[in-house]
């Protein structure tokens, strides 16, 4: 006998008291499967898809486009049917005995062992996608934790996917990027927003509704500017170095792991060293003391054409700079494709941006509240240098540090950054990535 369920507007963060529906994914009378996503949601940090929690046929939405709910509300009508019944009852139970045999893992461990397998690749199967053409992060693993097997690669390879993902003139090539910056090839889109025009007909004002990320970024800029007293130094680093180690290895890093070798990944590993130095970068503001954070977690302002989210990499002290490489392809990655969760976007300790990508030699950046300072990477400009009494055309970059005043002096940010300048500048052709 079928029944009719209701979909709950669920809890994403722990702040989280209301979210929008942004676009439904189903309509009435179409068939959802279990974990099936059922509509887009618009919280004040992220889009995400909204599972469903059962299987059976759509009956009627609840909340339209555009409108706001508070969590818990119910949002859509599903009626299942008998044998969708049963199942779910079945898998509930068998979940159940699980848990109390004491053999269930935690959701959550699950997640983190998969996320710590998925990006774990063998030798061989290195090699196969290497001789295939194939971007490893495009393929989906069936190992263990979400690991690519040799059959993965084998069955993606026969579906012609790599072809289309990734064409063959550009793997010959090696795909021809911008020298620096996440947004690899991709050219910056023009916003598309839906807007109403006032006044009269081609002429006067337009307006665009603040969406909630917008108005998210908005609140946390204000309460940044308001609340930390902002100071701004800057340094010029000499990446002459970086430039031609990263000639030398970026195609060979291109069949390899699929992804583009950035000059983000060599700065990342230089301020994450230099953090190790002076821990006290690694802070925050909490009125009557200083919290100093363990883990060094990098958020990354990456932008998009209508906001900038800051993804982070979790633990980037224990990676190389290979393994920051490819947390950035991922993140920006998803970024591009609306398909960060709440877990992407939380945990930052330190911010890095790469203005640099769009040409910027110059920029005093806005700390991403409540860290306490942010780093911008400016362009690599060739530039003529004295060195040794002697003019030398290098390869230079800037360095802009915005910092809070309240927790950082100029004595410990200058010699951050002259720690950061040191690690660039100690990179030569014989560093490794691994």
């Amino acid at each position: 006998m079928s029944k009719i369920i209701e979909i709950l507007l669920p809890q994403l963060a722990e702040s989280q008291v209301s979210a929008t529906i942004d676009k439904w994914l189903k309509q009435p009378g179409d068939r959802v499967e279990m974990y099936e996503p059922v509509c887009e949601v618009l919280t004040d940090k992220v889009n995400a898809e909204l599972p469903s929690t059962v299987s059976g046929t759509l009956q009627k939405i609840l909340v339209g486009n555009g409108e706001t709910v508070d969590v818990g509300t119910a949002i859509a009508l599903i009626e299942t049917d008998a044998s969708a019944d049963a199942i779910a009852e079945e898998e509930a139970s068998g979940a159940q005995q699980s848990a109390n045999a004491g053999h269930a893992a935690p959701a959550a461990v699950v997640e983190e062992e998969s996320g710590s397998m998925r990006n774990r690749y063998s030798p061989a199967v290195q090699k196969l996608a290497a001789e295939n053409g194939v971007r490893l992060t495009d393929v989906t693993g069936t190992g263990l934790g979400g690991r690519i097997t040799r059959k993965d690669i084998l069955a993606y390879v026969a579906s012609g996917a790599h072809k289309s993902a990734f064409p063959a003139q550009e793997r010959e090539r090696g795909v021809q990027v911008r020298s620096s910056g996440i947004h690899l090839s991709e050219t910056p889109r023009i916003p598309k927003i839906e807007l109403e025009r006032g006044g009269t007909p081609g002429r006067g004002e337009t307006f665009i509704d603040v969406t909630p990320i917008r108005n998210n970024i908005a609140r946390n800029m204000r309460q940044s500017v308001s609340e930390i007293p902002h100071a701004w130094t800057m340094i010029e680093v000499d990446v002459t170095n970086i430039v031609m180690l990263r000639n030398k290895l970026k195609d060979e890093f291109m069949k390899r792991e699929g992804i583009n070798l950035t000059y983000l990944a060599f700065l990342i590993k230089a301020v994450v060293n230099a953090i190790k130095d002076y821990p006290i970068m690694n802070s925050t503001w909490a009125v009557d003391k200083i919290i100093v954070k363990r883990d060094i977690n990098i958020s990354l302002a990456v932008g998009t054409e209508d906001s900038v989210l800051t993804p982070v990499i979790k633990n980037a002290d224990l990676k190389n700079v290979a393994g920051i490489a490819k947390e950035i392809d991922e993140l920006a990655r998803k970024t591009r494709e609306g398909k960060l969760t709440l877990s992407d976007m939380q945990g930052g300790t330190f911010t890095v941006n790469n203005t640099g990508s769009f040409g910027s030699i110059l920029s005093y950046p806005i700390i991403n509240y409540p860290q306490a300072a942010i780093l911008t990477f400016e362009s690599i400009v060739k530039r003529p240098v004295v060195i040794d009494d002697m003019i030398a055309v290098r390869s230079m970059a800037n360095l802009c540090l915005s910092l809070d005043h309240r927790i950082l002096d100029g004595v410990i940010c200058g010699r951050f950054l002259q720690r950061v300048k040191d690690n660039l500048e100690s990179y030569d052709m014989n560093s490794k990535l691994y």
